[in-house]
C-alpha cells in the first residue's frame, strides 16, 4: 500500500477524528396533512411528498442531500487513500468460463477497470487461449457513462441468432435487441418495455419473453405493475403482434415466466403471485397447435421448477413434500400427482443443475457446498471431491457437452473456475483447475472461520468471521457486520474484492447465516416470515452481542450493513437498538412496511412481509419495526449513511428518502445520518466498475471515521 503510506507519511493528525455534523441538513418540508388510515388508525405520512420521483422538489431535495453528503466525506482524509487501493486491487484482468454457441466460443472479458464487461468469442470451438478473440458485444459502447449495461442474453439453438436485453441507467426495464450471430447484424426493431424476462428461443421461429403493461399517467420507475404477461415475439414481425401465451386479465399473476427445454420438446411456464411458490405449467411443442398449455402443478404455496429433458422425460425440482428439496420425473406431461420420486429430500437443502448427460445436485451443508453426480435413473455417481470449503457455482451445461465449467470461492479464496470431465459410465470423473483469479491477493495471509451462536429464543445461528492474521481479540476490530435474512437467499462463503481493503486495515467481516434464508431449506426460510419477522432482527442482534462477547469488537467499532431486504433488516435493528452499532449502512431498504407493496411489483413479497391491509394484527406488527415510522425524537442513532439509487425501481428510493428524513429531523445528537443517492443507477445489477469502487470507498471511510480512527488502521 505504498500509496497510502506515503499519504500518511510525516503527519501529525489528531487522535480522534471530530465526526459530528458541523453544517445543517437539507430542509425536508415536514407535510401534517398527509395521513392514511389503516383500520380504523391514522398514521402520519409527512414526507409522502418524496414518493413523487418525478417531482422538482424532491429532485432539488436530492440534489440538496448529495451534496451534504458529499462535503461530509470529503473531510476524511483517507478516503483518497481507500480509492486508490481499491483500483490498483481491482484492476485485474478478469475472464469467466467459455460457453459453445454454434461454431464460436464465447467468454465474458474485463480488463480490469472497464465500466463493464466484455463479451468476445474465438472462432474455432477448439478453446485456444493462443487464438485471439473478436468483441462480439461490448457494452461499455452502449453509454458514454458505461451506465447502461447488458441484461442477459440467449442464443438460438443452432447459435445462429442471438436476442440480448440492455439495461439503461440500472432500471428493470429492458430493451431486447436481436442480431444475426455470425455476421453481429442487427435484425429488426428493438423490442422495449420487457421487465423481469428471461429470454427463451423456440428453434429459430422467435423466442418468449415477459413484461407488464408500462404504467400510464404515473411514474415508471415506482408505479404498480401486477400483471405479468408472456409472449412469443415471431421474428421479422412487430412487437405490437406477439402472441400473449399466458398472463394478463384472464389470468393474473404477478410474475410469469417461460422457457423451452434444450431438447426444444417442451415450453415451461411458471406463474406466482408472490417470490415465494408457483403454478407449473407444460405444453408439447412437438404437437404444435394442438399442443396446449396443461396446468400439471397447481397451487402458489410450493415450488416446481424444471431442470431438463430427456427422451421425454421431464426432471423436476420442487419443495412439495420436501422442505429441502426433492428431484421427481414425469413420463411427458403428467400431473404432479403421477410424478415419481428420483432423488429424495435430504437432511439439508438441495438445488440441480445439469449437463453433459448427468445430473448435479449441490447440497448446502451448513451454508456451506457439497456436490452429488447422478444419472438421469437416479443412480448415485459420486460424491465430488471439491477444491475446499466453500461455495460451489455451475456444474451446468448442454447435454452433449463434453466437460463442464464450475467455480469455488470463499470468503478469502478468490472464484477460480474449474473443468469438470464426467467419466465413462458410472465412473468418477476429473476436476482441473482451468483459471484461477488474477487477483493481487495473498489467502494465507487472512483467516475466515464458521461459528455458531445462540439467537434470543435458543436457535442455533451460523457465521462465517474473516480477517487478516494476528488478530487480537481486544474489542477495539473495525468490524462489519453484513445480514440479509429474507425470501429464501442464502448468504454462502465468497469472495469480495472490496473487502479485501477493509480487511487489510485490520478489518473483521462477519455474515450470519439468520433465518429468512435459504440455509436450512424452507421450514428457516418461512420462520423469519410474516409475524416471524422479528426473529430475523433478534438473530442479526445476538450476531451482534456474540462478536461483542468474544472480543472481536465491541458497538464502538461496529457497523451494521444489508441492502434491499437487508437494509430493512439494518433500518429495524438500529431503531430497536440504537446502541448496539456506530455505524449503520441501509442500502436500498424497504424502509416503509405500511405502503411497499404499493410500489413496483412489491406487491409480491408480501409471502415474506404481510400487508399493512391484510389484517388489524398484520398491520400491527408491521408498524412496530416499520424503520420510517420507528424513528423516535431525540435519541442518538448510529452514525448512519442510507445509501439509494435514482432509478431503483425495484425498491423505489423513496424508502431511503423518508427514512434519512426522518432520521435527520429526530436525530438526538451530532452524530451524522446521511443519504447517498446514485444518479442514473438502480438496485445494484449493472453498476460501472468506478461506481462499485467509489460506493465501497465511501462505505468504508465513513465507518472508519465514525469509529474514531483519524487515520487508517494500517497504513
Amino acid at each position: 500500500m505504498a500509496a497510502v503510506s506515503a499519504l500518511f507519511s510525516g503527519c501529525n493528525m489528531p487522535t480522534k477524528p471530530s465526526t459530528e455534523m458541523t453544517e445543517p441538513y437539507p430542509e425536508s418540508r415536514y407535510d401534517s396533512s398527509d395521513v392514511k388510515t389503516y383500520f380504523g388508525e391514522a398514521v402520519a405520512d409527512p414526507y409522502g411528498w418524496l414518493e413523487d420521483d418525478r417531482s422538482e422538489e424532491t429532485g432539488q431535495w436530492v440534489a440538496a442531500q448529495n451534496a451534504v453528503t458529499q462535503d461530509y466525506l470529503g473531510r476524511i482524509p483517507y478516503r483518497q487513500a481507500l480509492r486508490d487501493r481499491l483500483t490498483a486491487l481491482w484492476n485485474y484482468e478478469k475472464i469467466g468460463a467459455p460457453f459453445v454457441e454454434g461454431a464460436y466460443t464465447y467468454e465474458y472479458y474485463n480488463d480490469g477497470l472497464q465500466s463493464q464487461y466484455v463479451l468476445r468469442r474465438y472462432e474455432t470451438l477448439k478453446y485456444d487461449f493462443h487464438a485471439k478473440p473478436e468483441v462480439f458485444l461490448d457494452p461499455n459502447t452502449f453509454s458514454e457513462d458505461g451506465t447502461t449495461s447488458l441484461g442477459g442474453l440467449t442464443f438460438s439453438p443452432d447459435g445462429s441468432l442471438v436476442a440480448y436485453q440492455i439495461s439503461e441507467g440500472g432500471s428493470d426495464w429492458r430493451k431486447v435487441i436481436v442480431m444475426d450471430a455470425v455476421s453481429k447484424v442487427i435484425l429488426e426493431d428493438t423490442l422495449v418495455d420487457v421487465k423481469f424476462s428471461g429470454l427463451s428461443w423456440r428453434g429459430n421461429e422467435g423466442f418468449y419473453y415477459s413484461s407488464y403493461d408500462k404504467p400510464k399517467g404515473a411514474s415508471e420507475l415506482s408505479a404498480m405493475t401486477n400483471q405479468h404477461k408472456l409472449y412469443f415475439h415471431a421474428l421479422g414481425t412487430a412487437q405490437k403482434e406477439d402472441k400473449l401465451i399466458f398472463g394478463g386479465s384472464e389470468t393474473p399473476r404477478r410474475y410469469v415466466g417461460g422457457s423451452v427445454t434444450e431438447d426444444g420438446r417442451y415450453l415451461v411456464v411458471t406463474a406466482a403471485v408472490s417470490t415465494t411458490g408457483n403454478e407449473l405449467y407444460l405444453q408439447d411443442l412437438e404437437k404444435g397447435d394442438k399442443g396446449s398449455l396443461t396446468l400439471v402443478a397447481e397451487g402458489f404455496d410450493k415450488e416446481y421448477g424444471v431442470v431438463t429433458s430427456e427422451n421425454g422425460q421431464i426432471f423436476i425440482q420442487t419443495n412439495d413434500g420436501a422442505p429441502n428439496n426433492r428431484i421427481m420425473v414425469a413420463q411427458g406431461i403428467q400431473h404432479k400427482s403421477e410424478w415419481k420420486e428420483l432423488i429424495p429430500e435430504g437432511e439439508f437443502p438441495m438445488s440441480v443443475g445439469s449437463g453433459a448427460g448427468r445430473l448435479y445436485v449441490s447440497t448446502m451443508e451448513h451454508a456451506v457446498s457439497k456436490m452429488d453426480e447422478y444419472a438421469y435413473d437416479g443412480r448415485h455417481i459420486q460424491t465430488i471431491e471439491l477444491p475446499g470449503v466453500g461455495s460451489v457455482g455451475g456444474f451446468g451445461g448442454k447435454r452433449l457437452a463434453e466437460q463442464l465449467y464450475f467455480t469455488f470461492t470463499n470468503a478469502i479464496t478468490p472464484s477460480a473456475i474449474y473443468t469438470y470431465v464426467p467419466g465413462e459410465e458410472m465412473e468418477a470423473g476429473v476436476i482441473e483447475l482451468f483459471r484461477a483469479s488474477a487477483i493481487d491477493f495473498d489467502p494465507s495471509q487472512y483467516e475466515s472461520e464458521q461459528v455458531f451462536y445462540t439467537s434470543t429464543d435458543g436457535t442455533k445461528i451460523p457465521m462465517t468471521i474473516s480477517y487478516k492474521k494476528g488478530l487480537q481479540k481486544n474489542g477495539k476490530n473495525p468490524t462489519i457486520l453484513y445480514g440479509y435474512g429474507g425470501f429464501n437467499i442464502s448468504l454462502t462463503p465468497s469472495f469480495s474484492t472490496s473487502y479485501t481493503v477493509w480487511m487489510e486495515q485490520g478489518g473483521i467481516l462477519a455474515i450470519p447465516n439468520i433465518r429468512g434464508g435459504g440455509e436450512y431449506g424452507e421450514a428457516w426460510h418461512v420462520a423469519g416470515t410474516q409475524m416471524q419477522k422479528k426473529n430475523v432482527f433478534e438473530d442479526f442482534e445476538s450476531a451482534a452481542q456474540y462478536l461483542i462477547d468474544e472480543g472481536y469488537t465491541s458497538s464502538p467499532y461496529l457497523a451494521l450493513s444489508g441492502g434491499s431486504n437487508g437494509g430493512l433488516l439494518v433500518g429495524a435493528v438500529m431503531t430497536r437498538k440504537p446502541d448496539l452499532a456506530a455505524v449503520a449502512f441501509p442500502a436500498v431498504g424497504v424502509m416503509d412496511m405500511l405502503r411497499y407493496h404499493t410500489f413496483t411489483a412489491g406487491a409480491g413479497w408480501a409471502y415474506d412481509y404481510g400487508t399493512a391491509e391484510d389484517s388489524p394484527e398484520m398491520f400491527a406488527y408491521l408498524m412496530s419495526y416499520s424503520p420510517v415510522h420507528n424513528v423516535v425524537e431525540g435519541t442518538c442513532y448510529p452514525a448512519t449513511m442510507v445509501t439509494t439509487a435514482d432509478h431503483d425501481d425495484r425498491v423505489v428510493p423513496a424508502h431511503s428518502f423518508k427514512f434519512a428524513a426522518e432520521l435527520q429531523a429526530k436525530q438526538g445528537c451530532g452524530t451524522p445520518t446521511l443519504i447517498r443517492i446514485e444518479t442514473n443507477a438502480g438496485h445494484g445489477a449493472g453498476k460501472p466498475t468506478a461506481m462499485v469502487i467509489e460506493e465501497a470507498i465511501d462505505k468504508f471511510a465513513f465507518a472508519l471515521w465514525n469509529m474514531g480512527f483519524a487515520k487508517l488502521p494500517n497504513p
